[in-house]
């Protein structure tokens, strides 16, 4: 009898291993339906009149470098970029080799673009480092992501290169800030990509774009709908009294929830991120299309995740997730699938 037990638990143990094989890809948050272009000094004057007509709707516009370059063709191309009825983001490009030099480059960046009407989520272009390691390059992006939101409110996304997204970022900054990656060969190719991301929200796919009202080059994106600002308010969201579980994480909660670290952070005056208290309550604002309830909420699939695992974590079952989210193949579930857990 106890043979045939250990025998069942056994083979369970190797059924739970082979579904949870890693599945890594990197694809569209959603439909890449906005064209976009992305300028700085290097364009000089631009007539976007004739960008506009070439169907051009979204434009990124160099702000800043460093804590005292401010690109002499921002005022122009913010005004008539504005004037012809682009959606405007702004970028900076994160020069620091420590997370003091991060904040003060944010604080540069956001005094930069102060006053202006921003539409697009505001990005971070950190491409260059000069000898930090991977632990440091994580923590001055961190710092300057934080300071940012922390000074505007308003989400940054990260923009870098492909040998970047996979090797120098990890999970805290993917969680922080959204993808816009610089990839030129064919988008197919990042399915199999390991990273901290499982999606992005605008790709880069050409430095050689040409474009009608611009001399030379250009760089030429596409965009999901991700990448504009939500411009709701707190008093326009839901808010849900988050009773803390033992084990809970602010990076987990995070995660079921669909906000960030910082916001749960800024929300409710929490000193250290890394410590959170089994019984204490997090005030947390949704756009009101979380379900929730006394043990009701919709889960994020994460890089590793099988039916199997999320049923023992939450007390359910595996027949009870593959029913109430209309599962078909109970082995196949994907980064950033939204499950319900009842």
């Amino acid at each position: 009898m106890k043979i045939r037990k250990l025998i069942m638990i056994t083979v369970m143990f190797i059924i739970g291993i082979s579904i949870c094989t890693n599945i890594y890809a990197l694809s569209p948050q959603s439909e890449l339906i906005y064209e976009g272009i992305d300028v700085s000094n290097w364009q000089k004057n631009i007539d976007f009149t004739k960008v506009k007509n070439d169907g051009v709707q979204i434009v990124y516009i160099k702000a800043s470098e460093g804590t005292t370059f401010k690109d002499p063709y921002l005022e122009s191309n913010y005004k008539n970029a504005k004037a012809n009825g682009l959606k405007v983001g702004f970028y900076h490009y994160l020069t620091a080799t420590n997370t003091y030099q991060a904040r003060k480059q944010a604080e540069f960046f956001v005094s930069v673009i102060k006053g202006k009407q921003v539409d697009c989520k505001l990005a971070m272009d950190y491409e260059e480092f000069f000898g930090e390691g991977r632990n440091e390059i994580n923590e001055i992006a961190l710092a300057f992501i934080q300071k940012v939101k922390e000074l505007t409110r308003i989400d940054v996304i990260v923009y870098s290169n492909l040998n970047n997204v996979k090797n120098a970022f990890g999970d805290d900054v993917a969680n922080e800030g959204r993808l816009w990656i610089a990839y030129y060969n064919n988008p197919n190719n990042l399915i199999n990509v390991k990273s901290s991301w499982n999606t992005y929200i605008g790709i880069q796919y050409t430095s050689k774009g040409i474009v009608p009202g611009i001399s030379g080059y250009v760089d030429k994106d596409k965009f999901s709908k991700e990448i504009f600002i939500d411009n709701s308010t707190q008093q326009d969201k839901t808010i849900i009294n988050y009773l803390i579980k033992r084990g809970d994480t602010l990076w987990a909660i995070s995660r079921i929830y669909g906000v960030s670290i910082q916001d749960l952070v800024y929300w409710n005056n929490i000193k250290n991120p890394n410590l959170i208290y089994a019984g204490n309550i997090l005030k947390i604002y949704t756009n009101g299309n979380t379900e929730t309830g006394n043990n009701n909420f919709n889960y994020v699939v994460k890089k590793g995740d099988c039916l199997w695992n999320i049923a023992i974590k939450y007390g359910t079952t595996v027949n009870k997730l593959v029913v109430d989210n209309g599962i078909k193949n109970p082995n196949l579930i994907y980064p950033g699938q939204i499950l319900k857990i009842n």
